[in-house]
């Protein structure tokens, strides 16, 4: 039996990192989700969604060293509580305050007493079990943050470093939370890719670059890295993260969709495969589309992923990202029209009717095909 109250899932964008300008960016805000959740959450309840990830934004819970404030947190919390919504949250999306870094040497200190305070918070507050992911996909943001100087620290051939002390921190982190609440559910998020071979490197070579999108996942359970304390039961359920372009050639471009030319690889041999590795019960913890696309790219991707429950694999559901329009981190003022619904100037929510009804259409296939199985 699925943990996950409904199939379809909604994601809130909660990015609030330094951006490539230096400053800080909290779309949590910048989107209002903040002060509009529970027109957000009716919206979703409308559609039959009664399942979210949030985040807690890190840098504005502990603006001020080991001083916590999870007040706009709970305003979220007793507005799902009300409301029927069940919720995952992410303690690092990709923020945290102005004062860190992951290889700065009290980040994993600060790190594991966040998640000791936030794990006492929710059980002092919830009656929901705690589903929680401790960082949201180290391995893109060891690449953002330590190859292309996206985020801080701003460096360059930093990438595996900063993979290292980020694992460290969520392994430590997940052992805080378990001693806290032993209850509560681990969810390890993860993008899902592939690299296809364009001549540019042999095939050996190939392999091990496809094989790097696992190492944050292997280090957790123990499989690398074993000084890190990481354990096979860190890994209760697995999130996987999959756009348009993570499929790409080696050292080149995105490879398009729609897939004309029919030289993607199915996204349920690559969730099968991110299955039989861990063997854990997964989902897709992102996906969406941008502009005219959402339709198109929402129906392949649910009619991929049914096909994983007809071979009997305990996939769980899928989640749409984001539910509102995002703006671009490094450009505010630049919209991307990626959400369920879009964004006008005064960040009323704007339905894209066309996506909603495919979602609803989707939703009555998908329940169709699990009370018959």
């Amino acid at each position: 039996m699925s943990p996950f109250k409904t199939y379809f899932m909604g994601g809130f964008e909660c990015a609030d990192h330094i951006n490539r300008s230096g400053e800080r960016v909290n779309l949590n805000q910048e989107t209002q989700h903040d002060i509009r959740v529970e027109e957000d959450y009716k919206l979703l309840k409308d559609m039959g969604i009664s399942v979210v990830r949030e985040g807690i934004c890190w840098s504005f819970v502990e603006s001020t060293p080991n001083k916590y404030d999870f007040h706009e947190v709970l305003n979220r919390m007793e507005i799902a509580e009300r409301m029927g919504i069940q919720q995952i949250w992410d303690l690092i999306h990709f923020g945290y305050p102005d004062d860190l870094y992951p290889t700065h040497p009290k980040f994993v200190e600060r790190f594991v007493q966040l998640c000791r305070e936030f794990a006492r918070f929710y059980l002092s507050y919830s009656k929901q079990p705690l589903y929680v992911v401790p960082i949201n996909e180290i391995s893109f943001l060891s690449w953002h943050s330590g190859d292309v100087r996206g985020t801080v620290p701003f460096a360059v051939n930093s990438g595996w470093d900063i993979k290292y002390h980020l694992c460290k921190a969520a392994i430590l982190g997940i052992q805080a939370l378990k001693e806290t609440d032993p209850t509560c559910r681990i969810i390890l998020v993860e993008p899902l890719v592939e690299i296809h071979n364009n001549g540019v490197v042999d095939e050996n070579h190939l392999v091990e670059l496809n094989q790097h999108q696992f190492q944050a996942m292997d280090i957790i359970a123990g499989r690398m890295c074993p000084e890190l304390g990481g354990k096979e039961d860190y890994l209760d359920i697995l999130g996987f993260n999959y756009y348009w372009n993570c499929q790409w050639e080696a050292f080149g471009e995105s490879l398009d969709w729609p897939d004309v030319q029919q030289i993607r690889m199915p996204l349920r041999d690559m969730l099968s495969a991110a299955y039989f590795r861990y063997k854990k019960p997964f989902f897709l913890s992102e996906t969406g589309h941008i502009g005219s696309g959402r339709v198109e790219w929402l129906e392949e991707v649910t009619l991929e992923c049914i096909a994983l429950q007809e071979f009997g694999l305990p996939f769980l559901g899928i989640c749409i990202y984001p539910v509102t329009d995002r703006p671009n981190w490094d450009d505010l003022t630049s919209y991307s029209n990626c959400g369920i619904y879009d964004l006008d100037e005064y960040r009323n929510r704007i339905p894209e009717n066309e996506v909603i009804n495919s979602i609803k259409k989707l939703q009555n296939l998908v329940e169709s095909l699990i009370h018959t199985g």
